[in-house]
């Protein structure tokens, strides 16, 4: 098998087993976070009626002009900090933390710090 496919595969598991137990609900949606080489994108998404709440990301322009790249930590920790401040404005304190397929380290873990220290609760 190529090592490309079978990378990809345990990727894709590896997501399914991490979301597996998670559901956004309307009182506590769900923090999804993906990241890319270039940048990196958080969403809040409320499962029950299957809709993104407030999402940022580095590709937004007001965010792209705060950072000088967008996959780095200090990127993650500007994303993290403007999805908190998004959902407080938009009623939101409690949060489930999905990180997909990725480990809770480097980026992920800024992001979630920030979004913490911002005022969500995980």
């Amino acid at each position: 098998m190529d090592h490309a496919k079978s990378i990809l595969r345990q990727r894709t598991r590896r997501r399914h087993r991490v979301r597996k137990p998670l559901r956004g609900t309307s009182e506590r949606p769900r923090l999804s976070v993906r990241r890319s080489h270039k940048h990196i994108y958080a969403q809040v998404i409320d499962d029950a009626s299957g809709k993104t709440v407030v999402a940022a990301a580095t590709v937004e322009p007001q965010l792209k002009s705060d950072v000088a790249f967008g996959g780095n930590r200090s990127a993650a920790v500007a994303i993290g900090k403007a999805v908190a401040e998004r959902a407080k404005a938009a009623g939101i304190s409690r949060v489930c933390f999905d990180r997909g397929s990725c480990r809770y380290h480097g980026r992920v873990a800024a992001l979630a710090d920030a979004a913490r220290e911002a005022g969500l609760e995980f």
